[in-house]
């Protein structure tokens, strides 16, 4: 991704339409500047290796060439950001194609070239400004990751073991979580919380994918849900996901996304609310993601007794988020990757942090 200058991006869709609509809603922004666009996948694939865009905006469905073939060459051969905007019918291929290599997606809000595209263009522009923090190379590296990497959890007796493990995660998220989940061998005895930003309607297939490709039990979370040890609860898309004690003990409530809300789901309020529930026997994780949510929830999470991970640059495929909580200064350890699944398993030892981070106030 270019530094200085605009955002140069390549424009796939095989509707006129949608390409015109894309181009001047990306051209809106000063920022940005739409190079060219392609109406099939021979021809995406041709400008891609000669105009070398910054960033690529994807239709998945295209003549001559699909957008798993296309996705498979291009981050083969020269990786590029690539921005799928999908119809929600089709969230399962939304899910391959950030498997292939897809940083992020866009809900169009029909499958059908219709004017409504257009309701997308503050969420378009935001996430496009956005890429310029995302580094490929690690998303080339997420793509040959496999659970094999992951670290072997090593018993450690100041280890303090959490009954609950929230995560909170963006851009990349996805990937993320499922190189965490996929690496476990069984299911940890801890109660899982995850905060994904991600669109309504897609959040439901993201939670199935869990469950069926991972040793996790998975679901999108419920109303009056309890948590329980091995199961995954991924809040919904469009919706905040926060727990509160009833009858001592922690159920799920659902919580409407607000207009003046930046992050829907929030995962501020996520940590929030379940540092109120576990205390100290909490842990929450920052993965990858832009922007700053995640930020005061650490705080709150701390301030109960409860420990933090956060992603560190290494691997994050953006860096947003995990710094933005490292920088609060009550963030216990910063991982790759890899080693995190290891320290959910294992703990975090209960003295180390804590000690540093007071030496480092006082």
């Amino acid at each position: 991704m270019t530094e200085r200058g605009p955002i140069r991006v390549l424009v796939i869709d095989d509707s006129a339409f949608s390409r015109r609509t894309i181009t001047r809603m990306l051209e809106s922004s000063p920022l940005v500047e739409v190079i060219d666009s392609a109406r099939d996948g021979e021809e995406a694939l041709r400008k891609t290796f000669e105009l070398q865009p910054d960033l690529v905006t994807l239709d998945l469905e295209m003549p001559r060439m699909d957008g798993f073939t296309y996705l498979r060459l291009v981050m083969s051969k020269r990786p590029t950001p690539i921005m799928v905007i999908s119809g929600r019918s089709d969230d399962q291929d939304v899910f391959k194609a950030l498997d292939l290599g897809a940083v992020d997606f866009i809900s169009k809000p029909s499958p059908r070239a219709t004017p409504e595209l257009e309701s997308i263009q503050q969420e378009l522009i935001r996430k496009v400004h956005a890429l310029r923090e995302l580094r490929i190379d690690k998303v080339r590296e997420r793509i040959d990751a496999a659970p094999s990497m992951a670290r072997e959890p090593v018993s450690d007796p100041r280890a303090q073991a959490p009954a609950a493990v929230v995560i909170g995660s963006s851009t990349g998220g996805p990937a993320a979580l499922m190189q965490i989940f996929g690496a476990f061998v069984e299911p940890p005895p801890f109660a899982f919380l995850v905060s994904q930003h991600m669109p309504e309607g897609f959040t439901q297939g993201f939670a199935d994918r869990l469950d069926r490709l991972t040793p996790m039990r998975a679901r999108e979370a419920c109303e009056g849900d309890e948590p329980e040890p091995g199961l995954v609860l991924v809040s919904p898309g469009g919706s905040h996901l926060v727990v509160e004690a009833r009858r001592g003990r922690p159920v799920v409530r659902i919580e409407p996304g607000g207009r003046e809300d930046k992050y829907v789901p929030s995962v501020d309020r996520l940590f929030q609310s379940a540092a109120k529930c576990w205390g100290p026997d909490l842990l929450a994780v920052v993965l990858t993601g832009m922007g700053d949510d995640g930020r005061r929830g650490v705080r709150a999470v701390e301030a109960s007794g409860g420990q933090i991970v956060a992603e560190s640059e290494e691997t994050a495929v953006i860096f947003g988020m995990p710094l933005q909580a490292i920088r609060t200064g009550v963030v216990d350890a910063v991982l790759p990757l890899p080693e995190i699944g290891p320290a959910i398993q294992s703990g975090l030892p209960s003295t180390r942090a804590r000690s540093d981070r007071q030496g480092e106030r006082g």
